[in-house]
């Protein structure tokens, strides 16, 4: 029975990688059936498949082009948006003195183009009045009139001075004009240029409701993190925002404040309004004292849309207002045959680990094989899942990552099957030599795996856009590699160990004791070999060759103590 244990235990872990394996296909097959948005081939990044080319103008008030600085600072934030929407291996540099490039791979959709032009400058404004956005109304005749537009002759400066952000004196005659006689489609503001200090006009983005809105209380430069979740009661999706600690007492103040017009019933003063790149995202009501600085943005969000903008204003406004000036495709900058030339590459390196797996293990060679094949289908099926979960893209380095991690994979292999061998030649039985090897083993292996996982951090974060791929690949593989090794190979060879081939130690089987040197029961205690032909007494002459030469000087000098402690034969005890 105690044999047994082993046994089963093998046979559950191996159901257990199979149905892993059958998880994640089921996983890629949701991806690819049920949301259309996955694929049974990896994604590639733009040096092998090329993909949409974006140029954009900076825009300024007195038309001079940006500093170097501006552009820069630009260029990073867009690319933290891009790499938090999950597009790997994008590339974005500026050009020119005044432009952006961002190339992305594959076709950019309507979110990733907003994600990376939008300005993002978000603003919390009072809410002094909200209205229909129509221009015009309906007088006592009937007749539709309209409101009649601003002058200059109307007076525009607020008396008395507004004492707060929320003070009606901030509406002044022409304010009024202005308010009700623009129509929603000319509100759009200047992200870059509207001035914070005085009132603003501006609708939502549906143009259904137009707001005139008090000086800015509060703005994005004071958000610490922004993430998207659901409302508990509702099941909305809302932007949750954390302000720092300025911002936190500003908003306790204008919270404070607000919450005090809706004891008065002062609607829709007791409102404020989220204002993204000079649109109300959302107008909630203020219905409680916000102190600890963090409030949510509600509004007809999606998961996609609340996502887009948490990253937004996570990664802060872009400072300077920008156009597309050009959108269009661009080609593979290697193009198919380097991929072909890289997939040759890893062919013949998986052939001549093979063949040395062959020559050196025998059978055994083919666990090395199947291990390497299983650890093939899982990184490929990962790599589909990441490709549409997190946006990874395999580029060129991606390929060389994978290719160099065939030899890493080998690696594992060796350690753990010599350690076997060592385990033989000290006279242990095939079965126990595989456990033991194993408790050996994987503590060699555990360390030079984390090693290798740690190199593969480090150059991730620290390395270029271009090397990352390479990095992610290599780690990746490292991961799956301990996976196989713990979860594959190790329970398969618990159950070959028990069959007649291996365990009887044919000579083709790699794990022949003879072939091993496995000629005595410690270091010093040598087997006696059987009469016999002079073929046999040969090898076994070579087997306790090798078994002399793996002894250390210790031992040696022990063993020379027992020959010469031994009485010469024909010797009186002999006679006696």
């Amino acid at each position: 029975m105690a044999s047994s244990s082993p046994v089963k235990h093998a046979w559950r872990v191996l159901l257990g990688l199979l149905i892993a394996t059958a998880v994640l296909f089921g996983i890629n097959a949701i991806g690819v059936y049920g949301f259309g948005k996955s694929s049974w081939t990896p994604e590639l990044a733009l040096d092998l498949q090329g993909g949409t080319q974006i140029i954009l103008g900076a825009q300024t008030e007195d038309g001079a082009d940006p500093s170097q600085e501006q552009l820069d600072q630009a260029a990073a934030i867009i690319r933290q948006r891009v790499d938090a929407a999950g597009v790997g291996e994008s590339d974005i540099t500026t050009e020119g003195g005044r432009n952006i490039v961002v190339q992305i791979p594959g076709t950019a959709d309507e979110e990733t183009r907003n994600r990376i032009q939008s300005a993002a400058k978000l603003e919390l404004r009072p809410v002094l009045a909200a209205t229909s956005p129509a221009t015009s109304f309906v007088g006592e005749d009937g007749n539709e009139t309209a409101y009649p537009t601003p002058s200059e002759t109307m007076p525009s400066t607020p008396s008395p001075e507004p004492t707060d952000g929320s003070d009606l004196a901030w509406i002044t005659e022409k304010l009024q004009a202005e308010f009700l006689s623009t129509p929603c489609s000319a509100t759009d503001q200047d992200p870059a240029g509207a001035p914070g200090d005085q009132p603003l006009i501006s609708c939502d983005p549906a143009g259904q409701v137009k707001y005139l809105l008090g000086p800015v209380a509060l703005d994005g430069s004071s958000i610490d993190d922004a993430t998207n979740g659901r409302e508990q009661d509702s099941g909305r999706w809302v932007v949750n925002l954390t302000f720092d600690d300025k911002g936190t007492k500003a908003f306790a103040d204008v919270s404070q404040r607000l919450f005090g017009y809706k004891g008065q019933g002062l609607t829709p003063r007791d409102q404020f309004a989220f204002v993204l790149d000079g649109k109300v995202i959302s107008a909630p009501q203020m219905n409680g004292i916000i102190l600890n600085g963090k409030p949510s943005i509600s509004g007809s969000f999606t998961q996609e849309t609340s996502k887009t903008l948490a990253d937004q204003l996570r990664y802060g406004a872009l400072p300077l207002s920008f156009e597309v000036q050009s959108s269009g495709t661009v080609s593979a900058t290697l193009g198919s045959q380097q991929l072909q030339i890289g997939l040759i590459a890893g062919l013949i390196g998986l052939g001549l680990v093979a063949v040395y797996s062959l020559l050196s293990y025998r059978a055994l060679g083919f666990v090395i094989i199947a291990s390497i094949a299983v650890m093939a289908v899982l990184t490929y099926i990962i790599v589909c899942i990441l490709a549409w979960r997190l946006g990874f893209r395999l580029s060129l380095a991606g390929v060389a990552g994978l290719i160099v991690s065939i030899g890493f994979v080998a690696d594992s292999f060796i350690v753990y099957f010599e350690r076997i061998r060592d385990e033989l030649r000290d006279g242990k039985s095939i079965t126990s030599a595989v456990e033991d090897g194993w408790g050996r083993a994987k503590r060699t292996i555990y360390i030079s795996k984390s090693i290798n996982i740690l190199a593969a951090v480090v150059l991730y974060i620290l390395a270029d856009a271009t090397v990352k791929g390479f990095a992610f690949a290599l780690g990746l593989t490292t991961v799956i590699d301990v996976f196989i090794f713990v979860i594959f190979t190790h329970p398969v060879m618990q159950l070959l160990a028990r069959t007649r081939f291996f365990g009887d130690g044919h000579p083709l089987s790699g794990m022949d004791p003879e072939a091993l040197g496995a000629v005595y029961r410690t270091r010093t205690q040598y087997r006696a070999v059987a009469a016999g032909s002079m073929g046999k007494a040969a090898r076994a002459g070579r087997s306790r060759g090798e078994a002399e030469r793996r002894q250390t000087i210790a031992e040696r000098k022990r063993a020379e103590t027992l020959v010469n402690d031994r009485p010469a034969a024909g010797g009186p005890e002999e006679n006696a």
